[in-house]
């Protein structure tokens, strides 16, 4: 029994005055040597720690509020509260608070908070003006009792006392039977004074009062005060709407009057603070700071409460799924869970993450997979509304319940699905719903969430489930409303910019716009799975056709989507965009735009501007081969000079490169001559050796060749150095692709192959008759990279276009 009776939260005031849960445990008061007082201790209930350790000070205001809570200040903008399960544990502890202080107990606040500027006038101030006195609570003293409570108000310590005053002989309630008087009597002038004074007594920001103030018999006629404003002609009707429109709708009976009772009341609060209480100037916002926790604590109770009730959720779900419930009370047990899910967020972490396991416990995500696919309108979006909650809580949940579901021969039921028919298929003109579901879609493939270290395979097994059973159902808008690469060339052959088969429908561009965001992000985030999407589905073509729209937002999109391919600079997409020549499409835009100062001028331009400055070789040399001519008049900018300037470079490189390796060649050649020189007796070169000897192999197999080639031109033949020599080394790759190890024979002066028989390069030319060799030189010039080079060797040919990236 102690321990439900002591059982409490420690709450802790943030800097945007909310209150932050810091843990729940039971409370104790005993003497704290350290402290050399009595303390109020807090340990934690599930381990034992120490939540809270604060010494009773002496001169510390606490206050009691709502008969289960304290509320005390330990320093400047550091608030505390103790929230009791049980009155009777919060009358102990307040008990004790008191009896330190030597306060009595029947107060609600033991200290009178005074700032420094006013505690010296306070203690020079006779001790009789400690007291506010309020004048007899009459019809003729409203004018005088509305001056003293607006007086009041910019003065801490005056605000305390006229709380005191207020609680005290039930003064509140007598006011409140005056403006019944009032009312009935239309006595206008009385109501507005009456106005100004529960204005004022609202902001005088005590739990105590409100607690008066809010109780079922009292709370109408304050809203019922607070519909004459002075400054409007007429009154307003706050009571009329609570009362007739606003309709308080059980889905399932509750039983429990307390919890009735709490939700009536927090919601004519909520509306007197939202809807009838002015906005707060700067000034204003900390009066009614109370009030924003009488209503916080208010959520939490209600919540707390019907989570405990597993009979009533139970029943609610049973209700929700069950074929045979119509659809009005479909639509109240969604709703219901819409304010539910609502309330929840007022929880700190710690209990949300309780809150929306008995959910899921409870079947919330196989409910919503049903009604999310229902024809109503109102339960669609109030199903969307509950299902973001639980996306935004925690997105592993949702896609461990997804890869869970039963693999149905129809993909359509899978709830991801069902999210993505619902936004393909948003009435809305402004696709507001649309918006939201991608938001979510988003946010559960976003890999930046499913890092946690308890489940490291989460990200490869949903993206793989994904992209098999979600994908082809999120891309079915785009590819139905872009043509096949045969009708784009038709299309693009006509004099019309305008791509009839792209539709113009404003909503259905907005629609392919938010697909395209979201495959972007793809691009972006999931690298091999997109990469494979887009090669097998040939996508980056069908967006490109949306390059013709006539909204121009979509055509940005679709450019958008290709600037993030290349911004990869990954080469299996920039062979993909070689291949499929999808550049053309961009620039036919570029040219169609043409001088116009725009932002698609702007962004296509930025997308050369990054193959550039990037240096991507490939698609340089694509771009200068293929569209320079069409580009080299556009002048404003230095782009594509620029473009075509990185071209000549490689060129140019690769032209030193090649030449500097033939240089080589040739000087190792004639130091080998010089040394046979040297080594003749007569000082005349010999053949030290004979090719036949040193190659038999080989030198058979040319020997053959040479009789079929020896009517071919003599431009075939390798050409001498200058010192009469020849390059002759083993070419091992052609020598292994042939079964054979035959000898390749190059000029060590030329920058391209001998022509084969059949007029295409060759590696293998057409040797001399009496090569010039010496054992020796296989080693000097077998060079490791001689194969690499000889397939540069080979792209050079002038036979072809020279291209960087081929």
């Amino acid at each position: 029994m102690s321990d439900t009776r002591r059982r409490v939260k420690v709450y802790t005031l943030n800097e945007d005055r909310q209150w932050d849960d810091r843990g729940t445990g039971h409370v104790s008061s005993t003497f704290v040597e350290r402290l050399k007082g009595i303390s109020l201790l807090v340990r934690a209930e599930s381990d034992g720690s120490l939540l809270l350790e604060s010494k009773i000070s002496p001169n510390t205001a606490y206050q009691k509020q709502q008969d289960t809570l304290i509320v005390w200040s330990e320093a400047e903008n550091y608030d505390l509260a103790l929230s009791f399960q049980e009155k009777a544990g919060c009358d102990e502890i307040w008990e004790k608070i008191c009896q330190v202080q030597g306060k009595d107990p029947a107060l609600e606040i033991t200290q009178d908070p005074i700032d420094e500027s006013e505690e010296e006038r306070f203690e020079e101030m006779p001790e009789t003006s400690h007291l506010v006195e309020l004048p007899p609570c009459e019809l003729a003293r409203l004018e005088e009792i509305a001056d003293l409570v607006t007086s009041v108000l910019s003065s801490p310590i005056r605000r305390e006392k006229l709380a005191l005053a207020l609680m005290s002989e039930g003064y509140m309630k007598k006011l409140l039977q005056l403006f019944q008087v009032c009312e009935d009597l239309d006595n206008r002038e009385g109501l507005h004074h009456l106005y100004e004074i529960i204005r004022g007594v609202l902001f005088l920001n005590k739990a105590a009062l409100f607690e008066v103030m809010f109780s079922d018999d009292c709370i109408m006629d304050v809203v019922g005060c607070l519909e004459f404003d002075p400054s409007l002609v007429q009154p307003k009707k706050h009571r009329e709407f609570l009362t007739k429109t606003a309709k308080f709708k059980e889905v399932i009976p509750i039983t429990d009057s307390e919890l009735r009772q709490k939700i009536h009341q927090t919601y004519r609060v909520q509306y007197i603070q939202d809807i009838i209480l002015p906005t707060p100037s700067v000034f204003e916002e900390n009066f009614l700071s109370t009030l924003t926790s009488f209503i916080f604590f208010n959520k939490v109770e209600i919540v707390s409460m019907l989570q405990e009730d597993e009979k009533f959720l139970t029943e609610v779900f049973a209700q929700l799924t069950d074929e045979a419930t119509d659809d009005g009370k479909r639509r109240e047990l969604v709703n219901f869970f819409k304010e539910f899910c609502a309330f929840s967020q007022t929880l700190q972490p710690q209990n949300r993450d309780a809150f929306f396991k008995t959910l899921a416990n409870l079947g919330i995500l196989p409910a919503l997979e049903i009604v999310m696919g229902m024809d109503d309108l109102q339960v669609r979006a109030a199903a969307t509304d509950i299902f973001s909650y639980l996306v935004e809580f925690s997105p592993s949940m949702v896609r461990e319940f997804v890869m869970q579901e039963p693999q149905q021969t129809d993909d359509d039921v899978l709830l991801i699905n069902v999210v993505i028919k619902q936004m393909i298929c948003d009435s809305d003109p402004e696709l507001g719903g649309a918006v939201q579901l991608m938001g979510l879609l988003r946010t559960l493939i976003d890999p930046e969430n499913m890092l946690a270290p308890t489940n490291k395979t989460e990200k490869t097994e949903f993206l793989s489930f994904f992209y098999k059973y979600c994908m082809q159902v999120l891309t079915v808008p785009l590819l139905a409303s872009t043509v096949d690469e045969k009708n784009c060339k038709d299309l693009q052959e006509g004099s019309t910019k305008i791509n009839p088969v792209c539709p113009d429908n404003f909503q259905t561009a907005q629609l392919l716009a938010l697909i395209l965001e979201l495959l972007t992000f793809c691009v972006e985030h999931h690298t091999y799975h997109i990469k494979t999407y887009i090669m097998n589905k040939d996508l980056l073509r069908r967006v490109l056709v949306l390059m013709n729209s006539k909204h121009t937002f979509l055509a940005l999109c679709a450019l958008r989507f290709m600037r993030r391919i290349i911004g990869q600079k990954d080469e299996y997409y920039n062979r993909y965009i070689v291949k499929g020549n999808l550049f053309e499409p961009v620039i036919n835009t570029l040219l169609d735009n043409g001088t116009r100062y725009n932002l698609l001028n702007s962004a296509i331009i930025e997308l050369f501007e990054f193959i550039k400055v990037e240096d991507i070789k490939s698609l340089i040399a694509h771009i200068i081969d293929n569209y320079y001519k069409a580009l080299e008049s556009i002048e404003y900018v230095q782009t594509f000079k620029g473009l075509k300037g990185r071209y000549e470079q490689e060129k140019d490189r690769q032209t030193l490169r090649l030449n500097s390796r033939y240089r080589r060649d040739a000087r190792t050649l004639d130091e080998d001559e010089d040394e046979e020189m040297w080594f003749n007796e007569d000082g005349e070169a010999i053949e030290k050796s004979r090719p036949e000897e040193e190659f038999p192999e080989s030198y058979g197999k040319y020997m053959e060749a040479k009789k079929v080639k020896e009517s071919d031109n003599k431009e075939n033949f390798p050409k001498r150095t200058p010192t009469g020599s020849f390059k002759f080394t083993f070419s091992h790759s052609a020598g292994a692709a042939n079964g054979t190890n035959g000898a390749n024979c190059k000029p060590a002066t030329s920058p391209t192959s001998a022509a084969s028989p059949n007029g295409s390069p060759a590696k293998s030319a057409t040797p001399p008759a009496t090569p010039v060799v010496k054992t020796a030189m296989v080693g000097l010039v077998d060079y490791p990279d001689d194969e690499d080079e000889d397939d540069e060797d080979e792209e050079q040919s002038p036979r072809k276009r020279p291209r960087l990236g081929s």
